[in-house]
């Protein structure tokens, strides 16, 4: 067995869910269910906006969600990704302390999966990747 006691943390794991058009309605129901709070950036306030279509830029870019002993990240998603309820819509989002590990881990998700998005700057700060590994499961990367 391997014991992290006294290691020093790589990286901070979430899920990230996406809701497909419904992303404010899914956090207005978690904060009354759950006493929580969220903060939102919408797609028209990001400065990617001109990349989406006009009708899709009030869906929500990006959320996180906090309440006693739960987290999350949320988005409407891209409006290319088909909604398929057999394939999910949870991602896990990991944000790395160590950029020549990270890139290390980016590297063997990649092998044997697809990267969608190489890593490259990202506007909120450090770099950002997506890759679904061999398994089907997608990874968002922020990297320093």
């Amino acid at each position: 067995m391997t014991t992290t006691a006294n290691v020093p943390a790589l990286a901070t794991l979430q899920p990230y869910i996406f809701f497909y058009g419904r992303c404010a309605e899914a956090l207005s129901f978690y904060e009354n269910l759950f006493g929580g709070t969220y903060e939102v950036m919408l797609i028209k306030e990001s400065p990617v906006a001109e990349h989406f279509p006009a009708d899709f830029r009030d869906k929500v870019m990006h959320a996180s969600f906090t309440a006693p002993g739960i987290a999350f990240m949320a988005s409407d998603g891209r409006e290319t990704k088909a909604v398929d309820p057999d394939a999910g819509n949870i991602s896990i989002a990991l944000a790395l302390t160590d950029a020549a590990k990270g890139e290390g881990i980016l590297a063997a998700l990649a092998d044997g999966g697809k990267v969608s998005m190489p890593l490259a700057p990202a506007f909120w700060g450090g770099r950002f990747a997506s890759v679904v590994d061999r398994f089907g499961i997608e990874w968002l990367l922020t990297l320093p």
